[in-house]
């Protein structure tokens, strides 16, 4: 039985932003279960890839049908399993995405740690990170040359025109991604420099963006791993690693009205990445938007 100690607690977490952020989270956030499946995800000119928990699933939902709903593609799907989904949460992925690829942790510890063998950097943080699914299994699971990288804090609003536009030019060779607010590395750029002759680019977010994948290539993150003091903050290590495959590949980050923001609302972006500062903000401002667009009809 729960403390009156820990009951307070969790009131206080449960309405930290007012109970318009409550009601819009835990009441209408879960209708999207009652909208159509997005059937047909085919297209593999560009194959999305997501991580997925038992945390934040529900809200992957909402992010891959707000992108199908926007964008108008039918881009290939893969859903991968951090581990912590239960039976119930993967019958729903499964139903309201039943062309999706899921691929569950135990599968893809037995083929990731077989194709690191040869990479005992790799190895140890693939097996020690929680996040590194990230970028190991989605380059070995990637079927496509260009990879849609979208995290489950994403919500689209309107058609993403030149995301698109880059994910689809045949000959546009960079990745490219939405700018963060700063950046966010477990390196610095003029150790990155000095050991590997990389000019580390600026304000990387590992949340939204094309990924060329050319440019996952475990020597390069073998090597990069190397760097010191590169296995640093649990989630700043995968978005590090990103960051300099990328740099060394070819990069360059998307238009500003993609970019990370903590401040002001939508405005004229076509999507915002609801990072954990503004989390609470994905439900009474990105979901409340949604739906007084009727979004829960379609």
């Amino acid at each position: 039985m729960m403390s009156i100690g820990g009951l307070v607690l969790n009131l206080r977490q449960k309405y930290e932003h007012g109970l318009g952020t409550a009601y819009w989270r835990d009441v209408v956030r879960p209708k999207i279960l009652q909208t159509e499946a997005i059937v047909q995800t085919d297209d593999l000119q560009c194959e999305i890839h997501v991580l997925t928990s038992a945390k934040d699933w529900l809200n992957l939902v909402w992010a891959l049908k707000s992108f199908y709903a926007a964008s108008h593609r039918r881009y290939a799907l893969c859903i991968h399993d951090d581990g912590t989904l239960g039976t119930e949460q993967i019958t729903a992925l499964k139903q309201h995405f039943p062309n999706a690829r899921l691929i569950d942790r135990s599968s893809a510890d037995r083929r990731i740690l077989q194709e690191l063998a040869a990479y005992p950097r790799c190895l140890e943080f693939r097996k020690t990170n929680q996040l590194s699914p990230k970028v190991f299994d989605f380059a070995s699971y990637l079927e496509s040359d260009r990879m849609l990288l979208l995290d489950s804090d994403v919500l689209f609003f309107e058609e993403p025109t030149e995301l698109l536009r880059r994910i689809e030019d045949p000959d546009y060779s960079l990745n490219s991604v939405n700018a963060d607010t700063a950046s966010a590395y477990t390196v610095e750029p003029k150790t990155v420099l000095e050991h590997c002759n990389v000019q580390l680019i600026d304000r990387f977010n590992s949340g939204l963006g094309l990924i060329h994948k050319a440019s996952l290539n475990f020597d390069w993150i073998e090597e990069f791993l190397g760097l010191p003091d590169a296995i640093g903050h649990f989630w700043r290590i995968e978005q590090t690693l990103y960051a300099l495959c990328s740099s060394r590949f070819g990069t360059e980050l998307l238009p500003a009205e993609y970019a990370v923001h903590l401040e002001g609302d939508i405005g004229n972006s076509p999507c915002r990445h609801y990072v954990g500062k503004i989390r609470h903000l994905m439900y009474s401002e990105g979901i409340r938007q949604l739906v007084q667009h009727d979004f829960l009809k379609h």
